[in-house]
C-alpha cells in the first residue's frame, strides 16, 4: 500500500510540474500574439500601387485586395481541418488559431489536433527573429519541444507561404519584387529577417490563386539533414474578409510538385479578421 501511495504522490507532483510548464508557454504564447496584432491603417489599396507590376500580378492583387480596402498589417485566423504526422499515417482532426504579422514580422499557430487517446494541443510561433515548436499531450505531457537556428529559417519559410492569407504584405511598397513567368504563374522575392523567400504562385485567368510553392528550410530527408525543399500546396476554395478574398480551403505539404511529396496540412478558413 506505501508503495502504491507513493508512487500515485509522484504521479500526481509530475502532473502538478507539467501543468505548470504547460500553462507557462500558453501564457508566454498569448503574450507573442498580442505583441503582434496591429491598429488599423488610415492607408487604402488602390490600383495604383500595383500599376507598374506584370498584368498578371497586378491581376492577382486586383482580385485579392479589392480597391479602397484598408491595407492591414496583421490578420487574425480561425480554422479547421486535418494534420497528418507522417507519411502514409491517419489524418487527425484539427482546429487552430493563427495571427500573421508584419510589423513586427511574425506568426502565432495555436492548434488542438488528434482525439481521445491521440490528442496534443500547443504551438508554433516565430518572433523576434525566433521560432519555436511545443506540444503537450493531452494538454499536459510534454510532446516536442523545438527550438534552434534551424527551426528559426524554417518558420521564416512558413510565414513566407502564409502571406497568401494576408496578400498586402506582398505589396511592391513592402519591398517585394514581382515579376510574371508567364500569363498564369507569377512570382515574389523578398526577405524576412534576411531570410530570402522565392514564392511562387500559380493563378487562374481571374487572378484567383490555384497553387503556391517556394523552397523552405526542412529536414525532411532520408538523413533528416536540413537543407531547402519544395514546400507548397493548392486551394480549393476561396472567401472575402473585410475586402480580402483569400485561400479559405487548402492542402500543403513538403516536396510539393515531386513523388515524395507528403501533403500533411489541410485546413478551412472559418474567420478572418485584417487589421
Amino acid at each position: 500500500m506505501k508503495i502504491i501511495l507513493v508512487i500515485v504522490a509522484i504521479a500526481i507532483v509530475g502532473c502538478s510540474i507539467f501543468l505548470v510548464i504547460s500553462v507557462k508557454y500558453n501564457r508566454s504564447v498569448n503574450k507573442i500574439w498580442r505583441s503582434l496584432k496591429s491598429q488599423p491603417t488610415n492607408a487604402v489599396f488602390t490600383p495604383d500601387m500595383v500599376a507598374d507590376l506584370d498584368e498578371p500580378v497586378r491581376r492577382y492583387f486586383l482580385h485579392a485586395i479589392a480597391p479602397g480596402t484598408p491595407i492591414a498589417a496583421c490578420v487574425e485566423l480561425e480554422m479547421s481541418g486535418s494534420f497528418c504526422l507522417k507519411p502514409d499515417a491517419d489524418w487527425l482532426p484539427m482546429n487552430a488559431s493563427q495571427i500573421i504579422s508584419t510589423t513586427p514580422p511574425g506568426f502565432v499557430w495555436k492548434a488542438s489536433i488528434g482525439k481521445a487517446s491521440m490528442s496534443f494541443s500547443g504551438a508554433d510561433y516565430y518572433s523576434q527573429s525566433k521560432g519555436r515548436m511545443r506540444f503537450f499531450l493531452w494538454g499536459l505531457l510534454p510532446l516536442v519541444n523545438a527550438q534552434n537556428k534551424n527551426i528559426d529559417r524554417s518558420a521564416v519559410g512558413r510565414m513566407g507561404a502564409e502571406y497568401i492569407w494576408l496578400p498586402s504584405a506582398l505589396l511592391p511598397q513592402h519591398n517585394v519584387a514581382w515579376q510574371a513567368i508567364a500569363d498564369n504563374i507569377i512570382q515574389a522575392n523578398f526577405k524576412i529577417d534576411n531570410e530570402p523567400i522565392n514564392l511562387t504562385l500559380t493563378i487562374a485567368s481571374d487572378g484567383s490563386l490555384l497553387k503556391l510553392s517556394l523552397p523552405r528550410w526542412g529536414d525532411k530527408t532520408e538523413d533528416s539533414n536540413w537543407q531547402y525543399i519544395t514546400f507548397g500546396g493548392e486551394t480549393r476554395e476561396e472567401k472575402t474578409f473585410d475586402g480580402y478574398t483569400i485561400p479559405a480551403k487548402i492542402s500543403a505539404g513538403w516536396w510539393f510538385g515531386t513523388d515524395k511529396y507528403w501533403e500533411f496540412f489541410q485546413s478551412s478558413i472559418e474567420r478572418a479578421k485584417f487589421s
